[in-house]
């Protein structure tokens, strides 16, 4: 069976949040691999370029026929005929017919739809999941999901100022036993919250919870009862992550938390007191996402004791990335396949993320769709977490059952990430 790609297929359809986004279907022959873009809602300064069609009579201007005529009109000539197996070629080529540093003239997901499918379609010829073909190292292992439980900022109407409350399952020693884990603390969340009279039911962009509480602190709270109710140890069977998102509420140089105006030093401060009181173990996006002098503060205060992950200060960029370690700020990256555009770059970023000695949290986007690469991508590099959203909403569903399935190909004892600090 040959592995050249012979036709190649794009379209407009929805995402989760019913925006408009790519997908794109690459052709063996008879042979087919399929992907579909997510979108990102809390999106850093720095990321690629998503090409958006500008109409406002068409989906609020949020259409991406622009990109679809890019891949059907400008890539499919020229990748047409190349061998589905040669990613990092296909990649390259995009790239270099973009022409711009961020993706801008045929647009990242134009780019990243191609570069997905291509991968989906060399896997199909070969007959193998997607999770083997992309082992490139032989270090694949489950990972260990961080799980949306409250949710704020521009994921559930700003009813909190920092974006997620996660769980950490970090006490589990398999992925399905992490993942009943996980269900049993929602579900127990859901009772805390409706038994304090807040909303327990609507959910916001990724599945978690968005009730209006009082505080952020409140949140935390309301998460150590639910651990309570199902009898889990905090810092020992579970844990707690925040994304706190930081860019989104930070204004002439200081940080808005409800009524309060935070220095960097001060926020610095209030996430090591929190640290200190409650079982966190890991933050995101504690300082904005150009506030380097802040992110400096702060892994000086945490960086040897939690994990310490950029997302808007890397956007899973080398080139941030290198001037974060050449500062020496957080210790992990968020890598969203979506902010560099390629999936050749993907691993290159995280090539360089384990080099460095940066841990690597393999994320989703507020907007996702019923695609379910990143779970093969996060077993394929063996990197040990993943960020999904919640155990609510099927295009999050969709991966965590995907992992359920890859768990079972990898039979008796697959390999699995335990988080330690």
């Amino acid at each position: 069976m040959s592995d050249r790609i012979t036709a190649i297929r794009a379209r407009q359809v929805l995402d989760s949040r019913g925006h408009p986004t790519v997908e794109v279907d690459v052709h063996c022959g008879e042979t087919m691999g399929r992907a579909i873009v997510p979108s990102g809602a809390s999106t850093g300064k720095h990321e690629s370029l998503e090409l958006r069609d500008g109409n406002p009579d068409e989906y609020a201007g949020r259409g991406v026929r622009k990109a679809v005529a890019n891949v059907l009109e400008t890539i499919a000539p020229v990748i047409i005929g190349v061998s589905a197996d040669d990613q990092e070629g296909i990649d390259r080529t995009m790239c270099e017919l973009d022409g711009t540093p961020d993706k801008s003239r045929l647009g990242a997901n134009a780019i990243l739809g191609v570069s997905l499918a291509c991968a989906h379609a060399a896997a199909a010829v070969k007959r193998i999941p997607l999770w083997r073909h992309l082992d490139r190292t032989g270090q694949a292992r489950m990972p260990m999901p961080m799980v949306n439980l409250i949710s704020g900022g521009l994921h559930a109407g700003r009813h909190l100022d920092m974006q997620d409350f996660l769980l950490l399952p970090i006490g589990a020693n398999s992925y399905s036993e992490a993942l009943h884990m996980t269900v049993r603390v929602y579900r127990a969340l859901n009772e805390v919250l409706i038994g304090h009279g807040y909303e327990g039911v609507l959910v916001g962009d990724e599945g978690g919870f968005g009730p209006r509480l009082q505080s952020n602190e409140q949140a935390i709270e309301m998460i150590l009862q639910a651990f309570h109710r199902v009898k889990l140890k905090p810092g020992i069977d579970v844990g707690i992550a925040l994304d706190v998102a930081s860019t989104h509420f930070f204004e002439g140089g200081l940080y808005r938390l409800g009524d309060q105006l935070h220095s960097s030093r001060s926020l610095a401060a209030l996430l090591t007191d929190w640290v200190e009181r409650y079982p966190i173990l890991s933050i995101e996006d504690g300082m904005a996402e150009d506030d380097w002098n802040g992110w400096s503060m702060l892994t000086e205060a945490l960086g040897k004791r939690i994990q310490l992950i950029g997302d808007d200060l890397f956007v899973t960029n080398p080139l941030r990335l290198a001037e974060g370690v050449q500062r020496g700020v957080a210790n992990g990256v968020l890598v969203k396949v979506n902010q560099i555009g390629t999936l050749s770059e993907t691993f290159a970023v995280i090539a360089q993320a384990r080099q460095a000695g940066y841990r690597c949290v393999i994320s989703a986007r507020s907007g996702e769709t019923e695609d379910s690469t990143i779970a093969d991508l996060a077993v394929a590099v063996g990197m040990g977490q993943i960020k999904i959203g919640s155990i609510a909403r099927s295009e999050r569903l969709v991966k965590y059952n995907q992992l359920l399935r890859i768990e079972e190909q990898m039979g008796p004892g697959a390999p699995y990430a335990k988080f330690s600090v």
